[in-house]
């Protein structure tokens, strides 16, 4: 059995990890945290069981964390110091807290993933194949659309995609455009453009659009619930539970699923 502490666990997408992990015979909540403090699953009244996650974290083999950046800032420290692995889907993060995952996977083994679903990494997948066989003449634009209450913008998948992108054409992040609010004369060849739609409850609606002369591709990848996103998240804590200290990423959980196994 896999304990798992679970940092964020009053978000969307803690909620649905608990939920998740319910219908699992393998893994477990051992501990909570979220913006009320830390607390042991088995508190019978639901109070603190300890200051911070560091009370807590000695209940858990993995910690998983989907909070905020402060959250997951103060998860990963906890992690580097108890050398606990590390599995986080937090966004919004900057060069700093990459460093600092650099850090911790000194210690622990650790994965990052702005998207846990195994169609994201189909759809980017699919991105890759078809930059290979289009000419570099083709536009690419990536249109991303979540719910209201999403805070950072783009998504982190949308950025991962755009990456990739940029890699296959050998460009940077500053050929990025986010939006064209204002701008004056026409696209340029080299640029990927990002666009963030924010509305109502979807949950992740990801689309690349690939536009040639007289000719057009769209791949697109719609999560329809989150339990998609939940179940690749235990997936890859079950990995990590026996993994050596290193960083990950999810088709490195794909490569290895005979060994952790992806649940549904």
């Amino acid at each position: 059995m896999i304990s798992i502490v679970l940092v964020g666990a009053d978000g969307r997408m803690g909620r649905a990890i608990e939920a998740a992990a319910a219908t699992e015979r393998d893994v477990t909540i051992a501990a909570r945290v979220d913006q009320s403090g830390a607390r042991r699953a088995d508190s019978p009244d639901g109070a603190s069981a300890a200051r911070g996650l560091g009370g807590v974290v000695r209940d858990g083999d993995v910690v998983v964390d989907f909070s905020a950046p402060e959250g997951f800032r103060a998860a990963a420290e906890v992690c580097r110091a108890r050398a606990l692995p590390l599995v986080t889907g937090t966004t919004g993060l900057g060069t700093d807290d990459d460093a600092l995952l650099d850090e911790v996977a000194k210690r622990a083994p650790v994965l990052r993933s702005a998207n846990f679903s195994l169609g994201v990494l189909a759809l980017r997948a699919a991105v890759r194949a078809a930059l290979d066989s289009l000419p570099a003449t083709w536009d690419i634009e990536i249109v991303e659309r979540h719910h209201r209450a999403k805070v950072d913008s783009p998504s982190g998948t949308a950025l991962a995609l755009a990456q990739d992108a940029a890699r296959q054409r050998g460009l940077g992040e500053d050929a990025f455009r986010h939006g064209r609010s204002g701008r004056v004369g026409p696209r340029q060849t080299a640029e990927i453009g990002l666009h963030s739609v924010r509305g109502g409850s979807w949950i992740g609606d990801h689309a690349v659009l690939l536009a040639g002369a007289g000719e057009s591709l769209e791949l697109r990848h719609v999560a329809e619930d989150r339990a998609a996103f939940a179940h690749g998240a235990l997936a890859a804590a079950r990995f990590l539970a026996t993994a050596p200290p290193a960083r990950y990423a999810l088709e490195d959980l794909l490569q290895h699923r005979g060994r952790s196994g992806v649940h549904r």
